[in-house]
């Protein structure tokens, strides 16, 4: 089954969403030597990875994943997204989290640690005092109490523990970056999710569509941000069940100035809650303003606006106000009180 799956991929055909699935619970249920693992990997990265494959994968995972079992709604958001951009930037799509938490949402935080990059969300969460080793009881504890939670891949992925070494070893991007996304453990119906090129964002909006049940806004900046940027112009592809409609996006759709790439960079897991906790505590800036944009298409994503400047205004409020700080707080405080998971 792997040889055979390899032969396909490396002549430049695609796997059926079937057979990706059998793929990877053939990988998962009966190994894959590191050889054959990596070779499979970056096979599928050179070619790159179809929204069907995507597909097939993210169910699996989906399937096999221990779920936070939180109250649906069009108010539980996923600010996940694929990372691997090379950008260097601080973690934006944590900090919209506490903001969108501030502006009312509940967020289900799904992520990891780094893997491709120098801080990923786990590490720089850490790093803010809040414990993401809880079990999945804890984590929907924290939605629902604190407005936030942080839903730890490894922890609610169990089945994927024995691909972790070879993801390690590689080093690079893979396709379970963009798996990621694609698999919130909360059921997540509403998702900002920024994507390391284009190309990605319109595979991943496709397997959102043909995956069901959740409306997102999948997002690339033409400057390679995975992020909504303020940099350079945003390809915004909006998914809706079976609709899907793109968009470009530009920084005075937000009502904001443009800024430089270069200003959001971070570097280690200090220094990038360092840039959180001032952006939270009300630092004007281009950190505050990156988040402004994320958040706000959070705000319309959650209902709680039509238009993106309205969803600058009220992520604005919620910084200025207090209150995506103290969602921060309120996390590091509760998650710290629960018992680790075993």
């Amino acid at each position: 089954m792997l040889r055979e799956s390899l032969e396909t991929i490396l002549s430049g055909a695609e796997l059926s969403r079937e057979q990706a699935r059998a793929l990877l619970a053939e990988m998962l249920d009966n190994g894959a030597s590191p050889e054959l693992g990596s070779a499979l990997l970056v096979a599928l990265r050179m070619r790159g990875e179809s929204s069907a494959e995507l597909c097939g994968f993210a169910e699996l995972m989906r399937e096999r994943c221990t779920p936070v079992e939180v109250r649906p709604g069009p108010d539980l958001i996923d600010t996940c997204g694929t990372g691997g951009d090379g950008s260097g930037s601080f973690n934006i799509s944590t900090a919209t989290a506490f903001v969108a938490a501030g502006m009312g949402l509940r967020v289900a935080k799904h992520g990891n640690r780094s893997v491709s990059s120098r801080c990923g969300s786990a590490d720089v969460l850490e790093e803010l005092g809040v414990n993401v080793l809880l079990d999945s009881r804890g984590m929907a504890e924290c939605i629902e109490h604190c407005g936030v939670g942080f839903l730890y891949a490894p922890a609610l992925h169990p089945a994927m523990a024995s691909l972790a070494p070879l993801r390690r070893a590689l080093g690079v991007r893979t396709c379970f970056n963009m798996l990621g996304p694609l698999s919130n453990p909360a059921r997540a119906s509403r998702q900002l999710i920024g994507c390391f090129s284009e190309d990605c964002a319109r595979r991943i909006a496709g397997a959102l569509s043909m995956l069901g049940g959740s409306r997102a806004f999948v997002v690339a900046g033409r400057d390679g941000l995975d992020e909504i940027s303020l940099s350079a112009a945003t390809l915004l592809i909006e998914v809706n069940g079976n609709d899907i409609r793109s968009r470009e996006l530009q920084p005075a759709d937000f009502g904001l100035a443009g800024i430089e790439k270069c200003a959001l960079l971070g570097g280690e897991r200090s220094e990038n809650a360092d840039i959180i906790r001032r952006l939270l505590a009300g630092e004007a800036g281009p950190a505050r303003e990156i988040v402004l944009a994320n958040a706000a298409a959070c705000a319309v994503l959650g209902g709680l606006c039509d238009k993106l400047p309205e969803g600058v205004a009220i992520a604005a409020e919620a910084i200025d106000s207090g209150r995506a700080k103290a969602a921060l707080q309120a996390l590091v405080n509760l998650s710290n009180s629960l018992e680790v998971a075993a």
